[in-house]
Parts: structure tokens; C-alpha cells; sequence
């Protein structure tokens, strides 16, 4: 979801407000935590006329945003007069990218287009990043195409999958990020969806986020004198201490998690035309309807698959979601994350509330593989969870994706050189962070 801009649940009819549409599968990466397994472009992707056709359909549903995605956005054919078509319509066209083939001379062509806001994927320091995405020099790649943009005039984001192999980069990156001139950052947790199923020791188990949270909470009011908007992804946090702080846009604010929104404000369209409540639900189970047989009103308003959170209960929710006491508001939390668990939404271990409520009680909850996914785009696999006491030792989980050392600081003073404040305000953020930690979590066995 745009990072400076949110769906009000005081909209009415629902209807594709904000809109993700993969132009293309085809990509210039091959990264191992890609929920869609981009590479190569589908077979039967939309041509130009059926995309400028799609334009048109989604300005006559009332559509706001539209978020171009990959794959590369930039790797379709026609990606410049789509950003034209969007903004003729009266469409704001956004797009969130790896960034490996943005040039100067692309960067100012999307300018010229009209696009509002560029969204870079930047998934931790170098040597996390790199590893991550697959190739080395994807890092330097992505923060030249943060420059190249900021240049061009074009107002740059970022977003990054936190997991185990990056986990410990939060704060630096943050800095980085903050020198680079981004105005918002969002953060969201990989999800073991497509090549990120065939890396399970790579994801957070459920308890980590006793101690993410309050880093990222403490990150998030460092970023208000910086004038940055930090903002959890949608599978991120619900109703611990920090919530307000997390899900707010603005300093003091008292926002909170309403719910998933696919297919009630928000819609994915896949690049061969399938359309499905949001971009990142699984294929196989939540397509709708196809943009090649039929009208994007036809499927919004006739497809239960595309409209299953209209008019799901808390009858449908099983296991402690079901009995939270913020079942009604929160309905388990992010509905592809829990599908790619279990096969099923309804109940979501990566929960602030229900980790910190097992923590109180010296438990937690433990994620472990049970079978493999099956190789196609946003697949999943099957876990089971473990119910064990706090202090239990992890299995062992070979591999090359084992968490790495907790990024740590020493200096406590700092040269007034663009390096030195850097590190200074990445020390600061730490501190904030560690304080942050100790006031929130008193009375959880991680931090006694």
C-alpha cells in the first residue's frame, strides 16, 4: 500500500479504490523471497490496447491509486503509456520496483509521464540485500536508482521484507535511507509465499516480533523529526502497545488495524489479466475472475473468490484469533499471510498482541515446515505451529539464510561529516529502540 496514503474505512460502497497491477511477470532479478517467482513474462500477458483498456475500467469504478508492479513495471512494452493513460484518467500511477533499470534517462521519462511516487525495494544492508535478491551489486543498484529518481523529481519511498537474514540491519538502513531523502519507508514481514516457501529458516517465527516491534515503533518516532513516514505493511503488528504509533500517519495519531481490505477497497491484477482481492493472494485459490473474458464490474460485483472479506464473520476465524478479544476489528489479520501458513485465513501467528499475551504466559508459538510448495507463482506450502515454552531451544535450520549478527555501535560521539551523522542518527534510533523495548515488554521472559 502506498506508504503517504491509506484507505479511510469510512468509504462507501466498496470498490477498487487502490489497485496493484502487475504489468508483467518478466524481471531483471531472480530473488529468493519472491512470492510470484518473476523471471520470465507469461504467456498470455495483456497486450497495450487491453491494458489502456483497463485504464478505462478502472476510472469508471472510482479507482484513486494504482501501484505498477513486476516482475519490472518497466519491463513492459508499453509501461510509459500506461503512467500516461493513469494520469489522463485522473488516476494517481505509482510503482514500486527493484530498481536494477532505472536509468537517468528512465527516471526523467516517468517523471514526464506523470508518475507520483516510486516505491524502491531495499531489503536490508548490502550483504543482506544481496544475498536476498540473488545478485551481488542488486544493493548499489537499488540506491543509485533512489538517486537517479530524487533527481529526476520524483518522490521516492522505500520498502522492505524484514526476516531473519536482515533483521539485525533495521536502524543503519533506516539512516541510509533517511540520507538518501525518502519520504516514507514502509516494512512488512516475507512471507513464505513462492520462493520465500522454499526458504523456511529465512522467515521470523512468530515470537520475534517481541522484539521487531518496539525497534520499529522507536524507528518510526525517530522518523517524525525527519519528516518520514513509516508505515507497517499490512501483515505487520496488530494491537500491542505500539499500535497507534505504528499504524497513524501523523505524530499523536490514534489509528489502528481495521481489517483486511482485498476486495472490499483494494484489488490485484495479475499480467494475464486475473483479477483477485489483493496482489498478493494466492493464485490458486482467489482469482476472480479474467480481465480477457470478462469486465473488471462484471467480476467485482458477481465473484465470491474477489469478495470473501465483504462478508466473512468471526465465526470464520478458528484458533486464538477466534477468541482475541479484537476479533471483530482485526478478522486475523492479513488473509494471504495466514493462507500461506495453513491453507486457509482465519488465524495469524505473526501478531504483536498474541505473541506479547503467550510471552506473559512463558509460551510461544513455533512455526515449522510440513510440505514443500509447488513451484508455481505465489504458491505455499503448509506449516504446522508448535505450542512450547518460552525458553525452548530452536532446532537448527541449515542453509545459508541464519540470522546475522545484531548490528551494534559503539561510539558515542560522531564527526560532523554526512558519514558521522549517519552513524549518529543510527545510534539513536538503537537507543531509542533498546528503551523502547524495555518500557513495552516489563513483563515478557525474552527481555527478564
Amino acid at each position: 500500500m502506498s506508504q503517504t496514503r491509506r484507505i479511510s474505512l469510512r468509504e462507501n460502497q466498496p470498490h477498487p479504490r487502490y489497485t496493484v497491477w502487475e504489468l508483467t511477470l518478466r524481471c531483471d532479478q531472480f530473488c529468493t523471497h519472491c512470492g510470484s517467482r518473476a523471471g520470465d513474462a507469461r504467456d498470455t500477458e495483456l497486450s497495450l490496447d487491453e491494458a489502456l483498456d483497463v485504464v478505462d475500467q478502472l476510472a469508471a469504478m472510482g479507482t484513486k491509486d494504482v501501484v505498477l508492479i513486476g516482475g519490472e513495471a518497466y519491463l513492459h512494452e508499453g509501461f510509459l503509456d500506461i503512467v500516461r493513460a493513469l494520469k489522463a484518467a485522473g488516476i494517481r500511477p505509482m510503482m514500486t520496483t527493484g530498481g536494477v533499470g532505472v536509468t537517468p534517462q528512465l527516471a526523467r521519462g516517468m517523471a514526464d509521464a506523470g508518475i507520483v511516487q516510486v516505491s524502491v525495494s531495499v531489503d536490508g544492508l548490502e550483504t543482506a540485500h544481496d544475498l536476498i535478491r540473488g545478485s551481488k551489486g542488486s544493493f548499489q543498484a537499488a540506491i543509485r536508482a533512489l538517486k537517479v529518481m530524487h533527481e529526476a523529481g520524483i518522490p521516492i519511498a522505500a520498502n522492505t521484507n524484514l526476516n531473519r537474514v536482515n533483521r539485525s540491519d533495521l536502524e543503519p538502513l533506516f539512516a541510509l535511507l533517511a540520507e538518501l531523502g525518502i519520504a516514507a519507508w514502509q516494512v512488512q514481514i516475507t512471507v513464505p509465499l513462492g520462493r520465500a516457501a522454499d526458504r523456511p529458516q529465512m522467515i521470523l517465527q512468530p515470537y520475534d516480533l517481541v522484539e521487531l516491534v518496539p525497534r520499529i515503533a522507536a524507528i518510526k518516532e525517530a522518523a517524525f523529526s525527519q519528516g518520514i513516514t513509516v508505515m507497517p505493511g499490512n501483515n505487520l503488528g496488530y494491537f500491542g502497545p505500539e499500535e497507534a504509533l505504528l499504524r497513524s500517519l501523523y505524530e499523536g495519531g490514534s489509528d489502528h488495524w481495521g481489517g483486511c481490505m482485498a476486495g472490499r477497497y483494494v484489488m490485484g491484477i495479475e499480467s494475464d489479466g486475473a483479477v483477485k482481492g489483493c496482489p498478493s493472494l494466492q493464485t490458486s485459490s482467489y482469482v476472480g475472475g479474467n480481465l480477457k473474458q470478462s469486465s473488471m464490474q462484471e467480476i467485482w460485483d458477481t465473484s465470491p473468490k474477489l469478495a470473501f472479506t465483504r462478508t466473512r464473520t468471526v465465526d470464520d476465524l478458528w484458533g486464538f484469533c477466534q477468541t482475541c478479544p479484537f476479533a471483530s476489528t482485526c478478522m486475523a489479520g492479513c488473509s494471504f499471510t495466514a493462507h500461506a501458513l495453513f491453507g486457509r485465513p482465519g488465524n495469524n501467528p505473526y501478531c504483536h498482541f498474541r505473541a506479547r499475551t503467550l510471552a506473559k504466559q512463558g509460551k510461544r508459538e513455533r512455526l515449522v515446515a510440513r510440505t514443500e510448495a509447488s513451484g508455481l507463482p505465489f504458491d505455499c506450502g503448509d506449516f504446522a505451529l508448535v505450542l512450547e515454552d518460552w525458553g525452548h531451544d530452536e532446532p537448527f535450520q541449515g542453509g545459508h539464510f541464519l540470522p546475522e549478527e545484531r548490528f551494534d555501535l559503539e561510539e558515542k560521539t560522531f564527526p560532523e561529516t554526512p558519514e558521522g551523522q549517519k552513524k549518529k542518527l543510527a545510534y539513536l534510533v538503537r537507543k531509542l529502540a533498546s528503551t523502547k523495548k524495555q518500557s513495552a515488554c516489563q513483563t515478557c521472559p525474552a527481555h527478564s
